[in-house]
């Protein structure tokens, strides 16, 4: 519960904070109620709509409401995946709103002392640093290995937890060793003729927990051509803490990393994971009052680019690829396609292996309910939204789910648990994906020469 001196100090800061030019664009015309889950799965109640939230954050700043505990549990609910943006006639940048908002309630509000130790450990003491979250990594991957994950299994000691985390205990990838994850390459020649020199971003989670992912992405961007550097100072995006009232942070996080990548002369910075590169394309809005880094976030950000796009532009699609017989669907990575704009591509990349039955599913651009640590904080809203994808995925028969996020791997990974389908369906990353059918490919040449020869 807030303090009547809390929502004083957070009415004031809505007041002086808040961007009331973007509040007044939203004209109240509903294009965007179709587009959001939470409006959809909660009944359509208002107050869970972009339109509804919008009207709560104007009445807040206009103080005819106070900033109290419905609006910030409205707040809260929603998955921030800015469908509502490429709908919008008056183009309200409603998750830089959001994120405003969600900032100056997290900053003015005092949470409990269990809170406050936990946002501390998670935002100031883990993700800013790299070695921690290896050494954590590392911690998983002896639970993995030792026999002691078998062993808690075994014992049902994870019927302890709510049913979806022990669920997602049993999705999570084999995560690498401790020398895996700190033998790390910082420069790589492309295979083929050099096309482009290209920096890649890694992130924190995708070069510890999803390293193999990062290794596929760099194995394509050579075979694509793309000579690629690997700067050691980069650091988390910052995303999670931006999407979580913790602005300041992400703001420091932006600043490293823009030192990391300025001064190093390429063509593109790739990103292959949605959330961050969507965080990493907005450090010119994040850093627009900062006038040391204002410009030099503007030059950072238009480097950015997705390796699905890259890859399309070095017409990798043209490759001839090919895999066994399989029906394919993609499910779209919200912030990969509402805020980097990037859709065609993946699907054209897919489409252009043989062997792949490539079948749309039915809303594939509505969020899957994962966005960020949403599925651990509102558990209920996000297994309903991942309930009505998994409909979708049955729908179209497919054996393969193909995505471009970490966290929407994970959620699509724990539909398939969730509704026993894991003999049959599995989820996959984009970039690994598309190595399997480099690897196949290969194969089957390699296996050609072989008949000719013998």
């Amino acid at each position: 519960m807030t303090t009547v001196k809390e929502r004083e100090k957070i009415q004031q800061q809505f007041q002086e904070r808040m961007n009331e030019d973007e509040l007044l664009n939203c004209m109240r015309c509903g294009f965007c109620l179709p587009t959001c889950p939470t409006y959809i799965e909660s009944g359509f109640q208002e107050s869970h709509s972009p339109r509804g939230r919008i009207a709560l954050m104007k009445a807040v700043v206009d103080g005819l409401i106070e900033p109290d505990e419905d609006v910030e549990r409205s707040l809260n609910m929603c998955l921030g995946c800015r469908a509502c943006e490429p709908v919008c006639p008056s183009g309200v940048r409603y998750g830089h709103l959001l994120e405003e908002a969600r900032d100056i309630i997290a900053q003015n509000k005092k949470h409990p002392l269990f809170v406050r130790i936990i946002r501390k450990m998670v935002f100031n003491g883990l993700f800013p640093h790299q070695n921690r979250m290896r050494m954590l990594t590392a911690l998983l991957g002896f639970y993995q290995r030792s026999g002691l994950q078998s062993l808690v299994r075994r014992l049902g000691i994870l019927n302890i937890l709510p049913k979806h985390l022990a669920t997602m205990e049993k999705v999570l990838p084999n995560v690498p060793t401790w020398k895996e994850m700190n033998d790390r390459p910082q420069h790589l020649a492309p295979e083929e003729t050099k096309k482009r020199r290209v920096a890649f971003f890694t992130g924190c989670l995708m070069d510890t927990m999803f390293m193999e992912t990062n290794d596929a992405t760099m194995k394509l961007l050579q075979l694509a051509g793309c000579e690629i550097v690997i700067p050691p100072g980069q650091t988390c995006c910052g995303a999670l803490h931006g999407h979580s009232g913790e602005k300041n942070d992400a703001k420091e996080l932006a600043k490293r990393n823009i030192e990391a990548f300025e001064q190093l002369n390429v063509d593109y910075i790739i990103t292959n994971a949605g959330g961050c590169g969507a965080f990493l394309i907005e450090y010119d809005h994040l850093l627009k009052d900062d006038p040391h880094w204002a410009e030099r976030a503007k030059a950072f950000t238009a480097k950015i680019k997705d390796i699905s796009a890259i890859l399309v532009e070095m017409e990798f699609h043209k490759k001839g690829l090919s895999l066994p017989e399989q029906i394919v669907t993609y499910q779209d990575s919200c912030h990969l396609r509402n805020v980097m704009k990037t859709a065609h591509e993946p699907r054209l990349l897919l489409q252009s292996i043989e062997g792949v039955e490539f079948r749309e599913m039915k809303d594939a651009d509505r969020c899957c309910g994962s966005a960020g640590i949403y599925n651990i904080v509102q558990p209920d809203m996000s297994m309903q939204i991942l309930d009505y994808k998994m409909e979708q995925v049955k729908k179209t028969k497919a054996t393969t789910i193909v995505t471009a996020n970490p966290g929407c791997l994970l959620q699509m990974k724990l539909g398939i648990e969730r509704e026993g389908l894991s003999e049959h369906v599995r989820a996959v990353h984009i970039v690994d994906f598309l190595l399997e059918a480099v690897k196949a490919s290969q194969q089957q040449t390699n296996n050609q020469i072989q008949k000719k020869t013998g």
